[in-house]
């Protein structure tokens, strides 16, 4: 039987945090004696404490950021039609963010949410080694209401891309459960990224009840995520614990570079060379977004893994999580 469902308008739409980067260079000794971890990201809890955090940071610079915001930019940059939902506030930061999603020819229609919190921002301290240590303050973020859902957006788009770290509060959390269900009621795919160790360690019940029920299409992680959330000691048996349940499974090695796991079929690809690592954030989130164009535009698994690890390497060569250089021309030989 011919599947009689219109070809989708847009390649993506995204649920994730709408939040603004603030990146500034710090040495190991500031990391250390502000209590952070060198390369983690920690929540930051209330505005006071992200404003005297704040007031220590040598100067930054403002980049709009949030890890799923990230992708479906840099999946703009490479041709892709995409659309984004996530909450800012009515104030600077969310003009800020507004803006800059827009330029980058995105679609974002969620209307900006009056009064307190105001919009998240994410300080990022970058040591010389390119290491990112992440404090996040979630903001007006957190409370994205299952009423803020385009469902006809959502049904219009190839895949519907969540992000892990948006799972915490539980106003987003019911508000991605209802694009699921949007989404596969109109026969399409949902991806899914674990984000980080500290998200599955609180929803790791709930991360397993996606997989088990076959909610989720595609599934994004590190090798030290995909691991965690197993409660395995080795990729291979991580990714043979959700493969069966999963269509498919990607996976990021760091500098050994990446594998996409699709029922019997399993393909690695190595990292892409380097002049120096200037700034690791949102590898991941690009790496995510050249091996979801590859995948809309019907490439195989290693042409995407490909894109996905030359998105990767151009992102962390410089500040910020945002493409700066044209990643279709990067990945035209692809």
């Amino acid at each position: 039987m011919t599947d009689s469902r219109p070809e989708p308008h847009y390649d993506i739409v995204a649920i994730g945090n709408a939040i603004v980067d603030i990146l500034s260079p710090a040495q190991d000794d500031f990391i250390a004696d502000n209590g952070m971890t060198k390369g983690a990201m920690a929540l930051v809890f209330s505005p006071e404490e992200a404003d005297a955090l704040y007031a220590r940071m040598g100067p930054g610079q403002e980049v709009s950021g949030g890890s799923a915001a990230n992708t479906i930019a840099g999946m703009a940059t490479l041709g892709s039609a995409c659309a984004f939902i996530g909450q800012v506030a009515d104030d600077q930061l969310g003009e800020v963010f507004a803006h800059d999603i827009r330029a980058a020819g995105i679609r974002f229609d969620t209307p900006a949410r009056a009064g307190a919190p105001t919009t998240g921002r994410c300080l990022i301290f970058v040591t010389p080694d390119g290491q990112r240590t992440m404090n996040t303050f979630l903001g007006a973020s957190h409370y994205l209401p299952a009423d803020q859902l385009d469902a006809t957006l959502i049904a219009d788009a190839r895949y519907l891309y969540l992000e892990g770290y948006l799972w915490d509060p539980e106003e987003p959390r019911a508000a991605m459960r209802a694009a699921i269900d949007i989404a596969r009621a109109a026969g399409r795919k949902v991806a899914f990224t674990l984000s980080a160790e500290f998200v599955i360690d609180r929803h790791r019940a709930a991360f397993h009840e996606l997989i088990d029920a076959g909610l989720i299409d595609v599934l994004f992680a590190n090798e030290a995520e995909i691991m965690f959330l197993t409660e395995t000691s080795s990729v291979d048996a991580a990714v043979a614990a959700v493969s069966g349940k999963v269509p498919l499974v990607v996976v990021t090695l760091a500098e050994r570079g990446a594998m996409a796991v699709a029922g019997d079929e399993r393909v690695t690809v190595p990292a892409q060379p380097i002049e120096k690592v200037v700034d690791t954030t949102g590898a991941g989130d690009l790496f995510a977004a050249g091996f979801l164009h590859g995948q809309a535009r019907g490439r195989s698994l290693e042409a995407s893994l490909t894109m996905g690890a030359i998105c990767a390497a151009e992102v962390i060569q410089h500040f910020g999580a945002r493409p700066i250089v044209d990643l279709k021309a990067l990945t035209a030989h692809v």
